[in-house]
């Protein structure tokens, strides 16, 4: 009996997860400071967030930028700064984060704090995210 139960349970759960749809996970690596890189990113959020809907599942994006590429977030610099606000705003499932190791020598450089836009989360280093993403089974993904 336990058996048979212990096999109907996993069947239900199985039933179950393929009703809500399947879950993705997307890290996006950015460490350049050229727009169309930074286009081609947020393309690929788009385009990845869309085609999962269309299948009925479900993807977490998260968009890692460090070095160069932190440009992304700062207001009066990021050549995507609309973009980023306006999928922040669209999209529940879509995280931004900025690597702190690079905001400190961008703000140690310019001799004052860098301000970031509100879109972006603060990591202490965008590289060690990633990693940390890739060990909880996200995919990688470099434009």
């Amino acid at each position: 009996m336990k058996t048979i139960m212990g096999a109907l349970g996993v069947s239900l759960l199985a039933t179950c997860a393929l009703a809500e749809g399947a879950l993705h996970k997307v890290a996006i690596h950015v460490n350049q400071n050229d727009p169309a890189v930074l286009n081609m990113a947020l393309n690929n959020v788009q385009n990845l967030n869309a085609y999962y809907m269309e299948q009925g599942d479900n993807v977490e994006i998260e968009l890692v930028a460090y070095g160069p590429g932190l440009n992304m977030f700062v207001p009066g610099k990021s050549p995507v700064a609309d973009r980023v606000s306006t999928m922040g705003l669209e999209m529940e499932n879509l995280k931004f984060s900025a690597c702190g190791n690079t905001l400190q020598k961008m703000s140690a450089k310019a001799g004052a704090d860098i301000v970031l836009m509100d879109e972006a989360q603060v990591v202490p280093s965008g590289v060690v995210r990633l990693i940390e993403l890739q060990q909880q089974g996200y995919a990688y993904v470099r434009p």
